[in-house]
């Protein structure tokens, strides 16, 4: 078959193919830019080359019907360069109209042609899309203009998928383009294309910010339920923060909807820590529940989401939450091999002997496990605390013969109520079961007179994020109690992050408040490098405790933080008190030389001033003004506590006011965990005479400052010792509880599965010493 060309003049009635072999001889002469067709009928340029007669026939009628619109409204269509790129769009898209074209062409007076004008709302294309939809989708904003103000565009029609115009618009590169569409009012705005996603759920699976800015200034619904939900949870489930953040400041209460299939909250959709925190932070019910019954916390157990599973905790979710079929979290971590998720539930809060509806304790449904290296470990895990993976059995139900703890029960189980339990019977296992209890109603009964004969002392260590040991131990004591610390003890001395916690206790804070708070706090003060900015730090303690709160403006319990003063030599302790210090009858250091100022009275001193003055941790944190750690003195404050108090009485007998002194009976000491020993290979420092000794010195200095650093604030050894022999002497009932660490953890730790493990060593502690933890509390509620 011959080759065909097809070729006419340009300004020909009928115009279609154009000769190849343009002849530009005269273009100078004439004075013709290059490139460019004259209406010189003697140039020529070939459109296209068939082989085929008849497909050169269909093409010529396509040329001659589709071209004439843009030669007659535009001279730029006559350059070389355009009109190849419009007959490339003709012959790629063969169904578009000549406003498809135009708008893809891009040439503003094309549509002032009334072909074009004629076609402003055609859906004949591949996709079913209008010119308007092709120019949003471009972010052709001119083009938009003519169409929709010269053409009359509408902006509701819809494509072959159901989309607006104000879907492609989302799906293009300019805002403006949105902007311009949301001027006029339009039902395209909220249209929900066939997947059911409405331009705002577009926009926020793609996490076009800007975009959900427009749409929702433009009115855009936010209660259009879509495939995941409305468009909250659209930006959850695909993490895209600042969508969802922008959703909640336009409508506050999105924070609380509910998706009208699964009942689930936004936080129900977080996928990651960073997600949840945002809502969190905003006031969202940590413990809201889906139609299943679920929580958040459910979920992001069931999905395996660690970091998410923590943020949660920290703020406070209920790890003990019964969600579907009666299942704690801690159930649902049975089945997914996370140790450490697993861990986490149980430090913070989650009852390792609760069943489920079908009468399943999560101990038991680790004894269902098939992998037996699994199954091992997890009921290892679960025994150190105490776990039983027997199913229980209720009161008045009987079993059968026969049966086995593994075979399932047929009955609907709630959890059985502990029976009366007299103090002065309590046993080691009955605490257990008081300790997690969430009310143990039979000791809350026997809670005593305020009015005590004699005193109770808590003493609080120093060491950093490790508080939350310290929080951990006292949380089992409210337990076991059902007394909150504050009411348990007259006096709180605490030194460094003890100081902080006896701060909390002065102010009535919850101890698992406060782990969570410590959670949360670590990683806004512990951020760069050491020392860390103080900002964060007075923040926080301004946060808690309040600006312009005074040290005396809570008078019960008597608190005492320890701090350095550091602007004299040698260094001195200072407490920091709630109440007037007692007169020790010695004349002040400072009043002889006048150059030391003295200590800011009580009534004066801000409380937030004082935590952050016993928490300057050198290397750490920069002097709080004169003031250093306290730990630096008295990383344990017992003793200074028991002299404070000694003196205090005193001071009291002087001034005749005898009748007032309660003698001391119960000093309970709480450390931040005892670090691992390890070896020292060498402590010696020496003049070098060679590379290798200077080395060694090196290393030798660097060993021995650490171990008069650590020698100096140690909380535990001699200190513990001297303590518990002075009050011994005294006939004062002392406790010491101090969990062994398996390894050495920073006062700056960050990583929340270091900590975590901490907090488990703490919950084993705390079991394996149930005995003394049943004395220390048999003796804090004896009358």
């Amino acid at each position: 078959m011959g080759l065909i060309l097809l070729s006419l003049h340009v300004f020909s009635d009928q115009i279609a193919g154009w000769s190849l072999q343009a002849q530009n001889q005269g273009n100078s002469a004439s004075g013709e830019r290059p490139g460019c067709l004259g209406r010189n009928p003697l140039h020529l340029v070939r459109l296209f080359q068939l082989e085929n007669e008849a497909d050169a026939l269909v093409t010529f009628q396509q040329y001659s019907a589709q071209l004439p619109p843009f030669y007659e409204s535009s001279a730029q269509v006559l350059h070389i360069e355009v009109l190849q790129h419009l007959t490339d769009l003709i012959r790629s898209h063969p169904s578009w109209s000549v406003a498809h074209l135009a708008v893809e062409l891009g040439i503003r007076e094309c549509f002032h042609h009334s072909r074009v004008i004629s076609c402003a709302n055609s859906t004949e294309s591949e996709e079913g899309c209008t010119p308007l939809h092709l120019a949003c989708r471009k972010g052709d904003r001119e083009s938009l203009v003519e169409l929709v103000q010269y053409c009359h565009a509408q902006m509701d029609v819809t494509d072959n998928r159901g989309e607006t115009a104000f879907h492609y618009a989302v799906q293009g590169d300019s805002s403006q383009v949105l902007q311009l569409l949301g001027k006029n009012a339009s039902a395209g705005l909220n249209q929900v294309n066939h997947q059911g996603q409405t331009p705002l759920h577009l926009a926020c699976q793609m996490g076009k910010q800007e975009m959900v800015r427009i749409l929702l200034l433009c009115n855009a619904r936010c209660n259009i339920m879509g495939p995941t939900g409305y468009p909250i949870h659209t930006a959850m489930k695909f993490s895209q923060k600042g969508c969802a953040e922008m959703i909640i400041s336009m409508d506050s209460n999105q924070i609380h909807s509910k998706d009208p299939r699964y009942g689930a909250s936004p936080l129900h959709w977080a996928k990651n820590a960073e997600m949840a925190r945002m809502l969190l932070k905003r006031g969202c019910d940590v413990d809201s529940t889906s139609f299943a019954g679920n929580t958040a916390l459910h979920v992001a157990v069931m999905r395996n989401r660690f970091d998410c599973v923590m943020a949660l905790l920290t703020h406070g979710a209920n790890a003990d939450a019964r969600g579907e079929h009666g299942s704690t979290p801690l159930h649902l971590a049975m089945s997914k091999d996370n140790v450490e998720m697993i861990k986490a539930l149980i430090v913070f809060g989650a009852e390792v002997d609760t069943p489920n509806d079908f009468g399943e304790t999560p101990a038991f449904i680790a004894s269902k496990i098939s992998k037996l290296v699994t199954r091992k470990a997890l009921l290892t895990l679960l025994r150190t605390v105490g776990a039983d993976h027997r199913v229980p059995s209720l009161p008045g139900i009987p079993t059968e013969q026969g049966s086995t703890a593994s075979q399932r029960p047929i009955f609907s189980l709630e959890r059985a109520q502990p029976p009366s339990v007299s103090l002065n019977n309590l046993d080691a296992q009955d605490l257990v079961h008081i300790s997690r209890a969430r009310k143990p109603a039979f000791i809350l009964s026997s809670m005593r007179d305020e009015k005590r004969t004699h005193d109770h002392l808590l003493c609080l260590d120093g060491g950093g994020v490790k508080g939350l040991v310290i929080i951990q131990l006292l949380i089992a004591i409210e337990k076991a109690s059902g007394i909150a610390t504050k009411d348990l003890f007259d006096w709180v001395a605490g030194t460094s992050t003890g100081g902080i916690l006896a701060l909390a206790i002065l102010h009535s804070k919850s101890m698992a408040y406060m782990r969570g708070v410590y959670f949360r706090m670590k990683d806004e003060v512990f951020r760069g490098s050491r020392p860390y900015e103080s900002g964060p730090l007075e923040e926080f303690l301004k946060r808690e405790f309040g600006e312009h709160t005074k040290m005396t403006d809570i008078k019960k319990p008597k608190v005492m933080l320890t701090g350095t003063l550091s602007d004299r030599q040698p260094a001195e302790l200072h407490l920091f008190r709630n109440y007037e210090a007692p007169d020790t009858g010695r004349e002040p250091r400072f009043c002889h030389n006048i150059n030391l100022k003295p200590p800011t009275h009580p009534s004066d001193q801000l409380v937030w001033r004082a935590a952050r003055s016993s928490g300057a941790a050198p290397t750490y944190f920069r002097p709080n003004g004169r003031f250093l750690d306290g730990g630096l003195l008295a990383n344990n404050p017992t003793l200074d506590a028991l002299t404070e108090i000694h003196e205090y009485n005193q001071d009291l007998i002087r001034k005749g006011q005898g009748h007032k002194v309660k003698k001391l009976s119960i000093v309970v000491s709480l450390g931040t965990g005892r670090s691992p020993q390890v070896p020292v290979t060498c402590v010696d420092v020496f003049r070098p005479s060679n590379p290798w000794e200077l080395a060694k010195t090196v290393f030798g200095a660097k060993e021995l400052g650490k171990m008069v650093v650590d020698c100096c604030t140690d909380p535990d050894g001699r200190a513990v010792d001297r303590a518990r022999a002075w009050c011994e002497m005294v006939g004062i009932q002392y406790f010491r509880l101090n969990p062994q660490l398996g390894t050495d953890i920073m006062l700056d730790e960050v990583s929340d599965t270091v900590l975590v493990n901490a907090l488990w060593e703490t919950e084993v502690y705390i079991y394996e010493h149930r005995e003394q933890f049943q004395n220390l509390i048999q003796q804090l509620l004896s009358p």
